[in-house]
């Protein structure tokens, strides 16, 4: 089933013995589209930092009207790697993410999630002590991870095969592979605005220094084709 990203943003999270925050965004990896991580703010109980959950510790995605269940321990969580010392997310911070929850690197193997085509629908194991000498040896090797924040595109321009149509609006993910099908656009003139879904297969490349997705597709194309076009409810800015 897919999900709107953007209807996700303010829905609370709950830990298996109470509530963490609520969702502020989502990282993506803009080589294959999967969604890495959910930004949780965390409010009071973190004395207002921001956490980093994992599609791991979701075991599915199930939801109450507004509210997602994790399968950690508020302990769990308070005591996880800090991302406020590793903006942007590198792969180091994701090692050390990774060795303290004890889940499999999605970087290693030849799936999306690793050895694997979907997230864990497992508990954690339990998590490993991180060795900071050994740790300290691979840092020169380490390369950082193509995660980009869904509310930073979001406003993009879209660049047409032949010209600018419009702009970023929304995503729509795959809530069991947690991956990006569809970029949702606003086009057209501002009392003439449609709301258009273009598939991840038809995004070329995303430029961060000119704010722009470029797409593979005509504007007529974009325009003309039906199966492009979003029927929503209204809500979409």
């Amino acid at each position: 089933m897919l999900q709107s990203i953007k209807r996700l943003y303010g829905n609370k999270l709950g830990a298996l013995d109470g509530e963490i925050g609520h969702v502020k965004d989502f990282y993506f990896d803009d080589q294959n589209w999967a969604v890495r991580y959910v930004v949780v703010d965390t409010g009071s109980w973190l004395t207002g930092l921001q956490v980093l959950i994992s599609p791991h510790a979701f075991g599915g995605f199930h939801h109450a009207g507004s509210f997602l269940c994790v399968n950690l321990t508020c302990k769990q969580i308070e005591n996880s790697p800090s991302i406020e010392s590793h903006k942007p997310v590198s792969r180091q911070y994701e090692e050390e993410y990774y060795q303290y929850y004890g889940w499999p690197n999605y970087w290693e193997g030849n799936g999306l999630w690793g050895w694997s085509g979907i997230p864990l629908m497992e508990p954690p194991i339990i998590s490993l002590p991180i060795d900071p000498i050994k740790e300290s040896r691979k840092h020169h090797k380490r390369a950082d991870a193509h995660l980009r924040c869904t509310q930073a595109v979001t406003g993009y321009h879209i660049q047409a095969s032949d010209g600018p149509i419009g702009k970023v609006c929304d995503f729509m993910m795959d809530d069991q592979r947690w991956v990006i099908r569809q970029l949702v656009a606003n086009i057209g003139h501002l009392l003439e605005r449609e709301v258009v879904q273009i598939p991840m297969e038809k995004v070329d490349r995303i430029s961060y220094e000119e704010s722009t997705v470029f797409v593979n597709l005509t504007k007529e194309a974009i325009e003309q084709n039906p199966e492009h076009h979003l029927v929503l409810d209204g809500t979409v800015d």
